[in-house]
């Protein structure tokens, strides 16, 4: 069972930044592809970004490209959401995700392990 606990949420104004953390309890935490989500109100939950276990690869979904970096520290069993450039259409509850898979991915279902969310608020 993989615990994951979410900090770094707040306000910020539009064009600020914002970086997330995730740390996971997991000590083979390099054994896990990691996610991060949102889920703005009634909207379905999506993928930010995700990375590989070894951080050598990445994914991004267009809306944040150029914005938003994932990175990993596997020996402080941690991954980060950098978010710069912020826009009031990034407010959401930002949640990470572990998944059993090597490289990235951005299919929900293959994430079995969920932490329990931070909110991002961005005004205009």
């Amino acid at each position: 069972q993989v615990q994951l606990v979410e900090s770094g949420g707040g306000l910020a104004q539009a064009g600020g930044s914002l970086r997330l953390s995730c740390a996971a309890s997991e000590r083979t935490f390099s054994s896990y592809a990691m996610g991060w989500f949102r889920q703005a109100p009634g909207k379905e939950r999506v993928v930010v970004a995700s990375i590989s276990r070894t951080g050598s690869n990445t994914y991004y979904t267009d809306s944040v490209k150029d914005r938003f970096t994932i990175s990993r520290a596997n020996a402080k069993s941690t991954v980060y959401l950098q978010m710069d450039s912020l826009k009031p259409e990034d407010t959401a509850v930002y949640y990470c995700a572990a998944s059993t898979t090597y490289g990235p991915t951005s299919y929900l279902r293959a994430y079995e392990w969920w932490g329990q969310g931070t909110q991002v608020t961005v005004s205009s």
